[in-house]
């Protein structure tokens, strides 16, 4: 049984705890999968590779409003996916070889926790001081009837495919099925997402996710309120009977993506084994410095957060790496306001509360929404849609929560996040701040004096 000072199980974010400071320890890495985890291998990074393709597309096709007429000849679905992968996945060899050069043990088949601090790694057990747990989550897959009966991607597959579907069937309405909706209707595929719920994009602010909706379906079949109720195979594709407020009906599709959600890991890790404690989800419990029950274990990312979000993982790994080499000066996350994007068609970012939420909680808050439209940048695009909406604290006159929809969504929210993280009041981001004309940014400022 090898023993070691530190253990770090999943080299996404969990590989970035490793620094300098613990070349004199002895440490390992365990990872059964691709180093990068899901966010640079089947995530974050290769989706918007392709989002960014779709968009080309996307505007081309669009660009008539602009009095440009553009033809696209061929969206080259190989061409592009080759591209993306060509890129990401040199980067596995490379980061292993790294970890060993610098004399971490790397590990590459699944453990498991055979007691606390007692990890079974293929034939052999290793113990240590301090273990790490980032080993993420999947996608979850519905209990449906049929559906282990037919071919089936999630969002772990259906990016390496050799070839773009006629016809895509999509089962979830979040932002995985919003994102990849753009993106196969982008490369020719007739999309049909069928959604439990009234909207797409349910925990988006109320009035995005409407707009949204409306826009989606412009370009997809939609199908709301709806329940898949069997899958079965059909000639080379599949079949799915759905029930919903219209009645009982069958969608036909050559290729099917399931995203209803994602799962942690812990199941695959054995964490009860471990001693960790769960929450009803399976997530890990940590205490706000990301300490778990077991003394010497610490947890991080998706494994532990519903947000789900790498730029949150990404953060968390800087608190746990202080946190084990200062134990006698534990921090904890300054600012817990998690920002997150959807990089659709429109592009859509959100931050804090929404208006629902306030409704719900009763809290007090002043609403200001502004129409791109309403400035020069937003004539130069003909845009009729788009928005930026903000909620403030009538009392301290603090932000409460932003949400945009629109070209650049995620980029023009940034200056409302760093307020709501600094504390800055409406007063001082609208009027202590020069905005470019004629930018974009000026929906930002106008939503913020209408406050």
């Amino acid at each position: 049984m090898r023993h070691y000072d530190l253990v770090v199980l999943g080299a996404g974010s969990g590989n970035m705890v490793f620094g300098n400071e613990f070349a004199h320890l002895r440490t390992a890495v365990v990872e059964p999968s691709r180093f990068g985890g899901t966010c640079l291998n089947r995530g974050c990074i290769p989706s918007k590779m392709l989002v960014v393709a779709a968009d080309a597309v996307q505007n081309a096709r669009s660009a008539a409003r602009l009095g440009v007429d553009v033809t696209v000849a061929h969206a080259d679905w190989k061409a592009v996916r080759d591209r993306v992968f060509h890129r990401i996945d040199p980067l596995h060899a490379g980061a292993l070889a790294y970890r060993r050069e610098s004399g971490v043990d790397v590990y590459t088949e699944e453990g498991r926790f055979v007691a606390p601090k007692v990890l079974r790694v293929g034939d052999e057990q290793i113990t240590a001081d301090t273990f790490v747990v980032a080993v993420g989550c999947r996608p979850a897959v519905p209990d449906i009837p049929g559906l282990e009966t037919v071919p089936f991607h999630t969002s772990d597959t259906i990016m390496r495919i050799d070839e773009a579907p006629i016809s895509l069937a999509v089962i979830g309405g979040g932002f995985i099925a919003a994102e990849f909706g753009h993106v196969f209707d982008a490369f020719g595929a007739d999309v049909t997402i069928v959604q439990r719920g009234p909207r797409l994009l349910m925990t988006e602010d109320e009035q995005v996710s409407a707009r949204f909706t409306e826009l989606a379906a412009r370009r997809h079949r939609v199908i709301l309120d709806a329940a898949v109720t069997s899958v079965k195979r059909r000639g080379d594709g599949v079949a799915l009977t759905v029930t919903c407020p219209e009645g009982e009906q069958v969608v036909d599709a050559a290729m099917l993506l399931v995203c209803v959600g994602r799962r942690p890991n812990t199941d695959r890790l054995d964490a009860t084994a471990g001693g960790l404690e769960l929450d009803e989800h399976g997530h890990i419990v940590t205490d706000s410095a990301y300490r778990t029950s077991v003394p010497g274990v610490w947890a991080l990312g998706d494994a532990v957060n519903h947000f789900q979000l790498k730029h949150v993982a990404n953060v968390e790994s800087r608190v746990v790496r202080h946190n084990v080499l200062h134990p006698e000066d534990l921090r904890t996350l300054t600012n817990r306001i998690a920002p997150h994007a959807v990089f659709t068609s429109p592009q859509i970012a959100s931050v804090g509360l929404t208006e629902q939420e306030a409704r719900r909680r009763r809290i007090p808050c002043l609403v200001s929404v502004r129409n791109y439209s309403d400035t020069a940048y937003g004539w130069a695009l003909e845009d009729t849609t788009s928005f930026v909406k903000v909620l403030a604290n009538p009392a301290d006159r603090t932000i409460l929560g932003a949400h945009i929809i629109g070209p650049q969504a995620a980029t023009l929210i940034q200056p409302l996040i760093e307020a709501m993280a600094l504390g800055l009041t409406v007063d001082r981001v609208a009027r202590d701040v020069l905005y470019i004309h004629p930018a974009l940014t000026e929906a930002v400022e106008q939503a913020l004096l209408a406050l």
